[in-house]
């Protein structure tokens, strides 16, 4: 599949399609220079971590861009209009629109340049920093890329300690994800049944409901296999347990999580990367460091 236009590659489109001079609701122009330039149906299924479309995405950070240029106007919520501006700004750049194009015009700020002195530059002069992907997609992939760092940080860890300290850590979890109830509790076990049991979590005071644990540090790069978990559903029914957790640092291999699932037993399976993002997640091994509020203008607030 070929790559979704760029936030700035939807510009000169959209002041094609407003060029009519009538005023449009925003996702009418989104889809419509979707089809301009020719994004598919996959292309648009294809969703940024919040969950909305990326063409879209792109598609409004242009229209948006182009109103801080005056480029288009918009006479209400949701709806935009060419301006003379935006007429002159297609007429000079009728092959595609960049930021820079934008910054030369006397009405444009940006909001979001990032500049940095540079021993390259000239004395006074100043390196712009640009991307291809739009100011909400730089945060996403900020985001994304703190957690990786985090996520593999954290695994690194786990299996470095003690398998009493990564038995715990398991444990720790699941009562964050409010596996414990509100007057259950975790215990960490020595039992030595066949496959062993690391950890018992109670879901109510008298223990009436539980959940079996077993918490295997591995290589990284291992895969748990079949017999594995076979040992630990052999442990399960030892102990009389219908489901039960099976939670490693390491990656389960195909025939683990085909038999896995076809058990009468419930057994979850959590490998090295989900118990990573889960960690991240419930606050488990992890301290937010900073919080950052991401805001937009209130367009009720100016009706």
């Amino acid at each position: 599949m070929t790559a979704i236009p760029t936030w700035d590659q939807f510009m000169a489109p959209a002041l094609r399609v407003l060029s009519d001079g009538e005023v449009h609701k925003a996702r009418w122009i989104c889809n419509a220079v979707a089809d301009e330039l020719g994004v598919t149906d996959e292309q648009r299924a294809e969703l940024i971590p919040s969950g909305q479309p990326r063409y879209l995405n792109r598609s409004l950070w242009a229209l948006s861009y182009l109103s801080r240029a005056d480029a288009a106007e918009r006479p209400k919520r949701g709806h935009y209009r060419i301006t003379d501006a935006g007429r002159e700004l297609l007429a000079a750049h009728p092959e595609g629109i960049t930021e820079h194009d934008l910054r030369e015009m006397p009405s444009y700020v940006s909001p979001r340049e990032t500049r940095a002195t540079s021993p390259a530059a000239a004395p006074g002069e100043e390196l712009v920093e640009s991307t291809n992907l739009s100011p909400s997609e730089q945060v996403e992939e900020g985001i994304a890329r703190l957690s990786a760092e985090v996520a593999a940080d954290l695994l690194s860890r786990l299996h470095a300690n003690e398998p009493a300290f990564f038995e715990q850590a398991v444990l720790d979890l699941l009562i964050a994800m409010g596996y414990g109830g509100a007057e259950g509790h975790a215990t960490r076990t020595q039992l030595s049944n066949d496959g062993g049991i690391d950890g018992i979590v109670d879901q109510d005071a008298l223990g009436l409901s539980r959940i079996y644990v077993q918490a295997k540090r591995y290589a990284l790069d291992a895969a748990v296999g079949r017999p594995e978990i076979q040992a630990f559903v052999g442990a399960l029914h030892g102990n009389q347990a219908n489901q039960g957790v099976f939670i490693t640092t390491a990656r389960f291999s195909r025939g683990a999580q085909d038999y896995a699932g076809s058990v009468p037993t419930r057994v979850v399976l959590i490998d090295g990367a989900r118990l990573a993002s889960l960690m991240i997640r419930y606050g488990v091994g992890v301290q937010t460091k900073r919080t950052v509020n991401i805001v937009e203008v209130d367009e009720d607030f100016f009706e």
